[in-house]
């Protein structure tokens, strides 16, 4: 990456252009000069004055977001339009569920949530490239070798319970109890079975509580990790154990209900270079939550890689501060939980 070396001017040669019913205040070429007059006696309120105030109670955040703003945006040019369409794509969706007084009430105004937003969005970006840059071959070799498989084209049968947050304990055992009954009844009859896979088709048809997949013999196509919601998770990992042809003999429990599975045919895994983008993004996302620390580490890092120079010493030490009070908080909420 191109590094590029700026410094945090604050105030510098300050240049103000105020204009109001039609006449042009005069610019001002230093701090001392008024930004407010009154009549005589009383005394103006300077370009110093303002800055010294505006600069105790909201600098750091009008630091930040310049720094993070000018850093990000020569980063990422190619990422801009994205995560501005990203931006106005979220306030848009959160006018459509609390109203729009709501958001305003949130961000001050609708481009400020948008601007903000934006701003977010670069910096998870930078967050996550960060982490990558952490990764190892020797994690990436490992990770590929114990959670990269192949697709496999599975069928399911869902059978549902009917228990709710109403039942008692005692129909909850027998709802329960006869549910199973039937997992073991599509079982025998799988056992009987000549041509195993035309017979799960017909019983997923009959038996199946899955309206989405019953009518397509309970095809859940070709999965992977990740294709699925978590409900899916124990399917797959019960498929990843059986061999093409093969079903499921032993109880599979989700969240959803009991299943019976069925394996049609699996894919080969592929290879580490196909998987690597995907290998390092997922590490990548382990690491910062494993240590959400670096969700800090990694824009005060940029921000250095970048020359960057407070040279206000107020607002210097209110940035350090900063960046040791955020880590200790999240050390400490982590440590807790």
């Amino acid at each position: 990456m191109k590094n590029k070396t700026k410094k945090i001017l604050i105030l510098g040669a300050c240049t103000l252009l105020l204009c109001g019913c039609g006449k042009t205040i005069p610019t001002l070429s230093d701090g001392s000069q008024a930004v407010v007059s009154f009549n005589e006696g009383t005394e103006s309120i300077s370009a110093n004055q303002l800055y010294e105030k505006m600069k105790e109670n909201y600098s750091l955040n009008a630091i930040l977001t310049l720094m993070d703003m000018e850093i990000l945006e020569s980063k990422y040019p190619d990422e801009l339009e994205e995560a501005r369409d990203e931006a106005e794509s979220t306030i848009d969706s959160l006018i459509g569920t609390y109203g729009e007084n709501q958001v305003i009430a949130m961000y001050g105004s609708i481009s400020g949530g948008e601007e903000t937003l934006y701003l977010s969005n670069l910096r998870n970006k930078a967050i996550l490239d960060y982490a990558k840059s952490l990764i190892t071959e020797d994690e990436i070799t490992a990770y590929y070798n114990s959670n990269i498989y192949g697709d496999v084209t599975v069928d399911h049968i869902l059978i549902t319970t009917g228990v709710t947050e109403d039942t008692s304990e005692e129909d909850k055992t027998k709802l329960e109890e006869e549910a199973k009954a039937q997992v073991d009844e599509i079982i025998e009859k799988l056992n009987a079975a000549e041509d195993k896979l035309a017979t799960f088709k017909e019983l997923a048809k009959e038996y199946s509580d899955d309206a989405a997949t019953k009518d397509n013999g309970g095809s859940l196509g070709a999965i992977n990790t990740g294709t699925l919601s978590s409900n899916y998770d124990e399917i797959l990992k019960a498929a990843r154990n059986l061999k093409d042809g093969e079903y499921s003999t032993e109880l599979i429990t989700t969240s959803l209900g009991y299943h019976v599975i069925f394996r049609e045919s699996s894919s080969e895994k592929p290879s580490l270079e196909d998987s690597r983008d995907d290998v390092v993004e997922s590490l990548a996302n382990n690491k910062l939550d494993e240590d959400q620390t670096l969700q800090v580490t990694a824009l005060d890092e940029l921000r250095k890689e970048y020359g960057m120079t407070i040279n206000d010493s107020d607002i210097a030490s209110k940035y350090s501060a900063y960046i040791a009070n955020q880590i200790a908080s999240i050390q400490s909420s982590q440590s807790s939980n």
